[in-house]
């Protein structure tokens, strides 16, 4: 479900921004990661067309990309549900993903000799940030990606 919610967050006393957001719960089963990335494309697309919001086919490719790593990588080392929440703010998608494993992602440095596991690094290459956080329960990855491409 989208909303359309002020934010005050990062913003000069008295203004305010407006943000368009969506969460979605998954199992942590094999078709989370398809399911994830279909519903943050559909997000970007009511984003485009029901609110105006200016979305290039380059941050679809790259959400749909960090989304299948991000969610690849909560369903791989932590048992249980997928959260995701979407929210665009100005022109930036924030992508978080939180689950229940314990154990913070590690971003290797590029390795071309390393098999498997680029994925972080592929992600932190692609996004305008990257952050990690401890949740009371699990962890919470965030990243941003801007929704214009870059001139």
């Amino acid at each position: 479900m989208d909303a359309k919610c002020p934010d005050h967050n990062g913003s000069a006393p008295g203004s305010e921004q407006t943000y368009i957001q969506a969460m979605a719960a998954f199992e942590g089963d094999g078709g989370c990661i398809a399911e994830a990335r279909r519903t943050a494309t559909a997000f970007l697309g009511r984003a485009r067309s029901g609110h105006g919001v200016p979305v290039s086919v380059r941050a679809v490719d790259v959400t749909q990309l960090v989304v299948s790593e991000l969610v690849t990588n909560a369903r791989k080392y932590a048992p249980g549900p997928v959260l995701m929440d979407l929210r665009i703010v100005g022109d930036t998608l924030e992508i978080a993903i939180w689950d229940s494993g314990p154990h913070l992602p590690v971003v290797h440095s590029a390795d071309p000799e390393r098999l498997g596991r680029h994925g972080l690094e592929i992600v932190t290459a692609l996004v305008e940030s990257y952050r990690v956080s401890t949740e009371p329960v699990g962890k919470r990855v965030t990243v941003r990606i801007p929704l214009r491409d870059a001139h």
